[in-house]
């Protein structure tokens, strides 16, 4: 039995993988899948693609296409998540940024330069009429360290996914001045080139698997209150997560990558062609 190892956050978004993995639906296909937590998030994920430290990653689209473009030869096998993610826009609870245009010019807090954080905080940027030249942008590796970064004035902003860091804002640890949501789908599943070729009929299993699950998903009895349990979440909070959430048993549409890809170059934050595939 071939073992798949597979990347992804600690969110909510993953957890029909591993419904999936604790049900042994997996096994039931002949595969071995492990999981690796990446807290560091879609950085973390593309540098152990490179390094096929992983098989596959639950990866942020535009930051897997970024990658991509920029000499990551690891392939986007399919959609995961069809529903834009709702970014929120950070500051530290007792900062003086009130509003989303106070942050003109201030640094954003980023896991890691090629991560969703720091894409996105340009994407934003660029959005929003900033001249991202300015952009300075401090590296702070996860969301703990995002945490005292702001607290100790070290970054100004920090973007995340809303419903992730919505018990920091509860807390009163993060105030969240604005929501921006990716105009594309969230998540997709990225592949070494290795796996492809050596690992073709495991991964063909295990999206079998996991589109099966993700169908379903949104039906299985009590799954909000799984998800609020497992993820310190508000249960209110995850039924209107689950309202605003799609996943995917397609692949992603070339219009996407396309769109993605024409920001990314805009910004100048690609070095290469990207061409779907």
């Amino acid at each position: 039995m071939k073992t798949l190892k597979v990347g992804g956050v600690p969110e909510h978004f993953n957890l029909p993988i591993h419904l999936c993995i604790e049900e042994g639906l997996f096994r039931a296909e002949g595969i071995e899948v492990e999981w690796v937590e990446f807290p560091g998030g879609t950085g973390a994920m593309n540098a152990a693609l490179r390094d096929e430290e992983i098989d596959v990653a639950v990866i942020l689209t535009e930051g897997i296409i970024r990658d991509i473009a920029n000499g990551n030869p690891s392939k986007i096998i399919q959609n995961y998540v069809s529903s834009p993610l709702i970014w929120g826009v950070h500051v530290a609870a007792e900062s003086a940024f009130q509003s989303i245009d106070d942050l003109k010019d201030a640094r954003p807090a980023i896991s890691r330069f090629g991560s969703g954080s720091h894409v996105m905080a340009f994407i934003q940027a660029h959005q929003l009429g900033w001249d991202t030249s300015k952009l300075e942008c401090v590296v702070v590796n996860n969301l703990d360290n995002a945490i005292e970064a702001l607290q100790n004035g070290e970054a100004d902003y920090f973007m995340w996914e809303h419903f992730t860091t919505k018990p920091l804002v509860d807390r009163g640890i993060f105030r969240r001045v604005a929501d921006f949501p990716t105009p594309w789908s969230s998540f997709v599943f990225a592949a070494t080139e290795t796996a492809l070729k050596n690992k073709s009929q495991e991964l063909s299993a295990f999206l079998r698997v996991v589109n099966a699950k993700t169908k379903i998903f949104k039906n299985i009895e009590g799954i909000d209150l799984i998800l609020a349990e497992r993820y310190d979440q508000k249960l209110k909070d995850i039924q209107k997560w689950l309202s605003l959430t799609n996943w995917s048993q397609e692949k992603l549409p070339e219009a996407e990558s396309e769109q993605i890809v024409s920001f990314l170059k805009q910004l100048n934050i690609v070095e290469i062609n990207y061409y779907y595939k």
